[in-house]
């Protein structure tokens, strides 16, 4: 299948504090590894470019894009699918993968029964990978890194966990004092992947670094009450007044937890040491860094909570009998799109996918094309516009002559034009009767959608068309079947 993926950060709205912060080297100068150091007086990391800090009067705070990318590998490394035969002794850990050129997220990927994340963004993107940036949900192995460094990328960025080649389950092995050949090979190959990537990366024109954004104050809380509130949620609910919304987001955050953080601080700075992140494991860097990635994860679970598994099945609007997506990757692709929708300043959090049917097996035939969120036009600074909602009565001073919806930024930066394959858009909120004719006109085949506002009219938007579409399958998040 393919995903279509747009645009994630052309539409940047400049913010100017009055206050001057500033993070003094988030590692020790002295690391290999590139020092990022924050100034929020231009809202800018100072090494990298990419947004930091994003407050709107009266809006949430928003995901810079660093963490949004990363956000999306930790996410695509869940991608569901079959998994093989576990005989307890494999090495490997499952990776995600997002590449990005010019701020726009171009692929994602993961790791498969067969190929590694990196190998699968190489056979699908290879040259044009030239000049992309790569954020890995762990750092890489040897093998792969070799081959995007050929590829000519800028920059690699890897989540600071256990990597690829797990150091982990080669210090379990070593404390339960197994002296099996298994077990020796496992604690060999490990540490010569270790030494065989830092000689990569000391030897590579990419930079290759950790990403190491603070999330905006706020942030975490305010993802989770929207999460809360969600439309998705609000169908629940609705069905099963009951349900216990603290046991399942705390459920969600212990299993991520246990999933991309490492327990211990002890094991933290055994696995970041063999990766050659000495550095990292002085104070207050450390904390900071453990601190920073149990924030991330507490916004990816709050998000994926969100739209709880099983309870809330994707439905037919078209027909009973339409065969679609999988519950398992249909729920993955619209967590995928509510992940994107904290990158808007705008406060309607909207955003959308656009997916083909003709990609990797990895991503279950899934091949990205593009995606987008609600923004302004390009280069506009804040409060160029209106931002007012239909609660303004003066008509002229209503925002939603001047915003590009999340499905025309989808369509206008998509990857490639698509005819012939099966077409689908993930969208957070049922499609406007300005987005219809677009839609149907670029081939979009599948809709996955909410009924959110379906059939109202507000004055300036309405959403009377959703319903009527024809030639096109429509699916919605739901607790019931809807006709």
């Amino acid at each position: 299948m393919q995903i279509i993926c747009c645009d994630l950060g052309s539409h940047e709205i400049s913010i100017h504090l009055n206050t001057y912060v500033k993070w003094e080297n988030v590692l020790s100068p002295q690391s290999s590894y590139r020092v990022h150091a924050f100034n929020i007086n231009h809202c800018f990391n100072l090494f990298t470019g990419f947004p930091l800090l994003f407050f709107s009067p009266g809006h949430g705070p928003r995901l810079s894009k660093v963490n949004l990318f990363t956000l999306l590998s930790l996410w695509m490394e869940l991608f569901p699918q079959e998994q093989p035969e576990d005989d307890g002794q494999s090495q490997i850990n499952g990776v995600g993968l997002v590449v990005v050129r010019d701020s726009k997220v171009v692929g994602l990927h993961c790791s498969g029964a067969e190929l590694h994340a990196g190998q699968a963004a190489i056979l699908q993107h290879g040259a044009r990978l030239s000049d992309c940036q790569l954020y890995f949900s762990r750092r890489p192995c040897a093998t792969c890194l070799k081959m995007i460094i050929n590829a000519g990328v800028s920059q690699i960025s890897f989540w600071p966990g256990d990597p690829e080649v797990s150091v982990s389950r080669s210090m379990a092995s070593t404390q339960n004092h197994s002296q099996s050949h298994n077990s020796a090979d496992c604690i060999t190959e490990a540490a010569l992947d270790a030494l065989a990537a830092d000689k990569l990366k000391s030897n590579s024109r990419a930079h290759i670094c950790v990403p190491l954004q603070p999330l905006a104050p706020g942030l975490a809380q305010f993802v989770e009450e929207t999460s809360r509130e969600c439309d998705f949620m609000e169908r629940v609910t609705d069905d099963d007044p009951g349900v216990d919304k603290d046991q399942l987001f705390n459920r969600h955050l212990k299993d991520f937890s246990r999933h991309f953080l490492v327990v211990t601080s002890q094991q933290h700075q055994h696995i970041l040491t063999h990766m050659g992140l000495e550095n990292f494991c002085i104070e207050p860097y450390f904390s900071s860094l453990r601190y920073n990635m149990k924030e991330l994860v507490q916004v990816l679970a709050a998000v994926a909570a969100g739209v709880p598994e099983g309870s809330s099945p994707v439905k037919s609007l078209t027909s009973p009998q339409q065969e679609g997506l999988s519950q398992e990757v249909a729920r993955h692709c619209i967590i995928q799109a509510r992940l994107l929708a904290y990158r808007t300043a705008i406060p309607i959090y909207r955003s959308t996918y656009v997916l083909s049917q003709a990609g990797s097996v990895q991503t279950g035939g899934l091949y990205l094309i593009g995606c987008g969120y609600n923004a302004y036009p390009a280069g506009s600074q804040y409060a160029e516009y209106p931002q007012m909602d239909n609660k303004q009565e003066d008509r002229q001073r209503r925002k939603y002559r001047y915003i590009v919806h999340a499905e025309q930024n989808a369509l206008t930066f998509r990857s490639f034009i698509f005819h012939y394959n099966p077409t689908m858009l993930f969208v957070t909120k049922c499609p406007c009767d300005e987005c219809i004719p677009l839609i149907k006109a670029a081939g979009i085949t599948h809709i996955y959608t909410t009924d959110q506002d379906r059939d109202k009219d507000k004055g300036d938007i309405s959403y009377l068309q959703f319903g009527s579409l024809k030639g096109v399958s429509k699916f919605v998040v739901s607790t019931e079947l809807i006709y």
